[in-house]
């Protein structure tokens, strides 16, 4: 059985930023702890990085979200300092919005993928939800201690929705 971890939006804006939380920041060491677990059993590992730039307050997302956030190449773009040893041997797949498009192909060859990270209740429940929608065979996992929401709120009801939709939340 092969297995992919794909690691959504693991940024400094996102920790403690722009838009960081407590609850962001609590859970970068269980990630750390899941993105070592996951090299040293063989697993695909997959960053995903929300990716802007200058123009980003005149983007659809901008003029909903009007607080400026990783943005290219700034060190709130960068992937948490912890996170970043890993990276040179995964696959880091920039995304302009909340789903990455490319991500489904990455990881088709995968039997099981476990999805971790940042923001639960958008770009997490976003990918998870392309993921099975794409490979609707594959067991797709999201690992709610690796995972934080906008609100703690928001994050239980996200996890609420992908149970619905097949995605297992360990």
């Amino acid at each position: 059985m092969k297995k992919a971890l794909v690691v959504i939006d693991m940024q400094n804006d996102f920790i403690d930023g722009s838009l960081g939380t407590p609850e962001a920041q609590a859970i970068v060491l269980s990630v750390t702890e899941r993105v070592n677990a996951a090299v040293k059993n063989g697993e695909k590992l997959i960053f995903t990085q929300d990716t802007h730039h200058k123009d980003y307050l005149e983007t659809a997302e901008g003029k909903k979200l009007p607080v400026e956030h990783c943005i290219k190449p700034s060190h709130g773009w960068g992937l948490a300092s912890a996170l970043i040893p890993f990276a040179k041997d995964a696959v880091v797949l920039e995304k302009p919005t909340f789903g990455a498009t490319g991500l489904p192909q990455l990881v088709a060859d995968c039997d099981e993928i476990t999805v971790v990270g940042l923001c639960t209740d958008i770009c997490v429940i976003s990918n998870a939800m392309l993921l099975k929608a794409f490979l609707p065979e594959a067991k797709i996992c999201v690992d709610a201690d690796c995972c934080a929401g906008v609100t703690p709120e928001s994050h239980s009801r996200a996890l609420e929705a992908m149970k619905m939709c097949h995605i297992d939340v360990l």
